[in-house]
């Protein structure tokens, strides 16, 4: 039986919600409500004492000590490797391909899910309200992350694995997405993302997603 520790809004937990509809698994969702700092309660922290979702628990029947696993990438990771079907990294032979989508799904959480957060946040208030240059270094990294994904997307590719939906979809889909819906304008010529947020809008487990 699995059961994930989540918060609807948190881009690392729609990660994981991602994945687990791709390979169609059944699971718990357990709430932990961050703005009344539940992250903090002693319970959770005996799960992950970093204090952060998502949390993945994994109980066998019989078995007294459940598999408790934290940060969304080993998650992720733990799901490719106990349910590989379907497969969200290349296959194995291909360490050159997988190491490509690995180090994109990095690219995400740490260049691209925070400057994307701190754009949305300025970008909801009203003009006077603004950090002018907080909104300013945040739609450069942005765009930057942008034009990182036109270029990796070249050739055709319908996803960031070429026809295969990967890791590092789940990993921009969310906070991308969000992005489109807040009508954050793309570079110019960025045709071949325009085209990849269309097939993403059109993803049945990223149209499941809460919180976008």
């Amino acid at each position: 039986m699995l059961k994930l520790y989540d918060y609807p809004q948190c881009p690392f937990s729609q990660k994981t919600r991602i994945v687990l509809a791709e390979k169609q698994l059944d699971y718990e969702k357990i709430i932990v409500d961050l703005r009344k700092r539940e992250q903090f309660d002693p319970s959770f922290l005996a799960l992950n004492p970093f204090h952060k979702v998502p949390v993945l628990v994994e109980e066998e029947e019989g078995e007294e000590n459940p598999t408790v696993i934290y940060d969304s990438t080993v998650i992720d990771e733990y799901l490719e490797d106990e349910y590989p079907e379907p497969a969200l990294l290349p296959p194995p032979g291909d360490s050159a391909a997988r190491s490509r989508i690995r180090q994109l799904e990095d690219y995400a959480d740490i260049a691209f899910v925070l400057p994307a957060g701190n754009l949305l946040t300025e970008h909801v208030k009203r003009e006077e309200e603004r950090d002018v240059e907080r909104l300013r270094r945040a739609k450069e990294e942005v765009d930057r992350a942008f034009l990182l994904l036109e270029r990796e997307l070249q050739g055709g590719r319908q996803f960031l694995g070429g026809d295969q939906f990967t890791l590092a979809d789940a990993a921009f889909a969310p906070r991308l997405l969000l992005l489109m819906s807040r009508n954050v304008e793309l570079p110019e010529g960025t045709r071949a993302l325009r085209g990849y947020i269309d097939r993403l809008r059109q993803r049945e487990s990223v149209r499941r997603l809460d919180g976008i």
